[in-house]
């Protein structure tokens, strides 16, 4: 855990410095940088970080990664320092990660009911700045406003069979 009390606070300033050079270390190791945040938590100040690769990233990668970009930061006021993968389920907010979604289900969350719903499901057909527009069941574009939505997530949809190679240990009263 590396941490120094620099000139940098946990302002946005120190954030787009951490992104910039944790954007430079995964160009180098092939990665996609996706989010950096510094989040205050009873734990102290974490630094979270992260990344993605095509066709997914390993444990192994993360700690490569952590190990890279952690000396580079000393002059950074954090207490924890985090690097993981965002998910399968992670938010859309990019163009790339829109390329990477389009067409696909997504549910749309609001910040606010619209027609008594706060959340929409649908094909993912447009994004830009202003707009994000999916076709849902009945194939009418539905347009919202970017400042009206609170998260374009990926669905992920599972059936039994994703799990037909688990064993569950069955729950019983006796200890």
């Amino acid at each position: 855990m590396a941490k120094s009390k620099g000139a940098r606070g946990a302002g946005q300033s120190a954030v787009g410095e951490v992104e910039r050079r944790a954007r430079a270390v995964a160009e180098e190791m092939n990665l996609e940088l996706v989010e950096v945040t510094l989040q205050k938590e009873s734990r102290g100040k974490c630094l979270c970080v992260y990344v993605d690769k095509e066709g997914g990233l390993s444990l192994d990668d993360c700690e490569r990664y952590h190990k890279r970009l952690q000396p580079m930061l000393e002059d950074v006021d954090y207490d924890i320092m985090e690097v993981s993968s965002p998910g399968a389920d992670r938010p859309v907010k990019t163009r790339r990660d829109f390329e990477k979604h389009r067409g696909e289900l997504v549910e749309v969350r609001l910040f606010a009911a619209r027609d008594g719903a706060k959340a929409f499901r649908g094909l993912l057909t447009a994004m830009d700045d202003a707009t994000v527009t999916i076709t849902g069941e009945t194939e009418q574009p539905l347009v919202f406003q970017r400042r009206e939505v609170a998260v374009v997530k990926a669905v992920i949809e599972r059936d039994e069979d994703d799990f037909a190679d688990v064993e569950f240990d069955a729950l019983n009263d006796e200890e």
